[in-house]
């Protein structure tokens, strides 16, 4: 008899990766509305990074400090508090940057939520409207 499978919940989230990395790159082109597709896009990035937090905190038991940021998902940290059962391979395989090229921000506690994932935008500053506009996890769906 066959020996059947199931997907594991990472084969899974590469999956979504991968289809959220087309749909953003795809959407552009076909709709001509690069401007909205880079909103889509960051939202996209704070889901995946958002489940990758996540895991971190059932294996470990508590989020990434600030200080440990974000690279605590890509690299065992050695600041307090170090992970205790951190995952061979981390929970990222790399971090993603914004689609203006910078890194996200990363807040924990955070202001708004248990952990807050930002970006300040197209012009890199704090506050602004439209595109300049700073884009954050606790915006909520969009």
């Amino acid at each position: 008899m066959n020996e059947q499978r199931g997907f594991s919940l990472v084969e899974i989230l590469v999956v979504l990766v991968i289809l959220g990395l087309l749909v953003s790159v795809v959407a552009p082109t076909v709709l001509n509305q690069a401007d909205d597709a880079r909103v889509q896009k960051v939202y996209a990035d704070f889901a995946n990074i958002g489940t990758a937090l996540k895991l971190y905190r059932l294996d470990n038991f508590v989020y990434p400090s600030s200080e440990q940021g974000l690279e605590a998902l890509v690299e065992r940290s050695t600041l307090d508090p170090e992970p205790r059962n951190f995952k061979s391979g981390g929970y990222l395989e790399r971090l993603p940057v914004d689609p203006w090229g910078r890194h996200y921000l990363y807040l924990s506690p955070g202001e708004n939520r248990e952990f807050d994932l930002y970006s300040l935008g197209a012009d890199g500053l704090a506050g602004g409207e439209s595109q300049n506009g700073d884009l954050g996890n606790w915006d909520g769906d969009k």
